[in-house]
């Protein structure tokens, strides 16, 4: 049977792979939705194998361009955020949500009331707004599956998603190329230096983040959104071979682990066939080949993010809505070059201080709708600005 499935973010690092999967699959999908931000002659390259219903380019302004490039082939073009959730409104039997950062947000939660099947790559939907997207999951009953490769591990370690007998949960991370760098080298890395991850294939900003682990930070609120475990039974290893994705520790200290290739592909896959299997373009894991195994504990001095993850979930409520638009904002004025790498994080924790000082003085920031996840994203951002100073 064909399905109906739409892909948003589908020129960026996993929405590259998810078309590769269902272009080796052509027969079992009909696109209804294709769009991407800015790459206008990558998206009309997908879009003429894929033929979607509707291709949109989140740039209004890049409209006439994609009009051009795709004149002559019958196809529909729109653009705009109007378009995006327009074109996440129509039903489908599947959604990727590939969009990177807080952008993606308002797609997630219009594909999580039209899709029947939710594949979840935009992690900042669930740190900013998890009990949002849980909601309109619920109601719609739309299965989320989470995208992150960790995430999915767990997922698939946890099928029923019972807790009951989960002692803790671990979330590897590569420790990106600064792993064995003193903090005062660390200091003077260049943006073009931060985005040359070692294992994986991502693009600039998801591998910055992963370089100052602030990515792992925002997965280690993801699970606990995802899964609602405490966050004191959530644990994070460094595991440079990034080939152990998740560890399921239990009760009687049976622990479960899920290893996999570093390639996107397979949390893509996972997804796309779910609740099924089926073989996948990747080289098979070979360990007598790779030959050991290394796990460490993180150095949280030299890596902050992840004490400043934990604050925001012990405090909860806009807390992470906070932390993820303060780090958002922080990355774009290091890529700038107005701020250092390491003082991004000082700079995160300034404004979760003064976010958890306004908590404390009675302002009722515990339970919230979207535009007051929209507000906290938009004072945090701004406060940024007023620490960085010259925006």
């Amino acid at each position: 049977m064909t399905r109906r499935i739409s892909i948003f973010g589908s020129t960026g690092s996993v929405g590259t792979s998810t078309v590769d999967l269902v272009l080796r699959n052509r027969d079992s999908f009909r696109v209804v939705a294709l769009s991407g931000h800015r790459n206008i002659e990558l998206l009309a390259t997908q879009a003429r194998a894929l033929r979607p219903e509707v291709t949109v380019i989140a740039d209004e302004g890049l409209r006439e361009s994609l009009d051009n490039a795709l004149a002559g082939t019958g196809l529909t073009v729109t653009a705009g955020a109007a378009a995006l959730l327009e074109a996440a409104s129509i039903p489908v039997d599947w959604t990727m949500s590939a969009i990177v950062g807080f952008a993606g947000l308002d797609v997630t939660l219009k594909a999580a009331r039209t899709a029947r099947v939710l594949a979840l790559a935009n992690k900042e939907s669930l740190v900013c707004a998890g009990p949002l997207v849980q909601a309109a999951c619920a109601e719609s009953r739309c299965k989320l599956l989470p995208v992150d490769s960790e995430h999915s591990a767990i997922f698939q370690l946890l099928p029923d998603g019972d807790l009951s007998a989960i002692e803790s949960i671990c979330l590897t991370a590569s420790g990106g190329p600064f792993l064995r760098y003193p903090l005062e080298r660390m200091a003077g890395v260049t943006p073009e230096q931060a985005a040359c991850h070692p294992n994986w294939d991502m693009g600039t900003r998801i591998s910055i983040d992963s370089a100052s682990l602030f990515n792992k930070a925002m997965e280690v609120i993801e699970l606990r959104e995802l899964f609602g475990i405490d966050p004191d039974r959530i644990e994070v290893l460094v595991h440079p071979q990034s080939l152990v994705h998740a560890l399921v520790t239990y009760v009687d200290q049976g622990m479960f682990a899920h290893l996999g290739p570093a390639d996107m592909r397979h949390p893509i896959g996972f997804a796309l066939n779910w609740p099924d299997r089926q073989p996948l373009p990747m080289k098979p894991l070979d360990l007598a080949e790779q030959g050991s195994l290394t796990f460490e504990r993180p150095d949280r001095v030299r890596f902050p993010a992840l004490d400043l993850a934990d604050a925001a979930m012990k405090h909860g409520g806009l807390a992470g809505a906070v932390f993820n638009g303060a780090k958002e904002r922080a990355l774009d004025r290091f890529i700038a070059g107005d701020c250092g790498f390491t003082d991004m994080a000082p700079f995160v924790g300034d404004v979760l201080s003064l976010h958890f000082g306004r908590m404390s003085a009675g302002l009722n920031l515990s339970s919230f709708d979207l535009e007051d996840v929209k507000e906290a994203d938009r004072w945090a951002r701004s406060t940024i600005d007023d620490i960085v100073g010259g925006a």
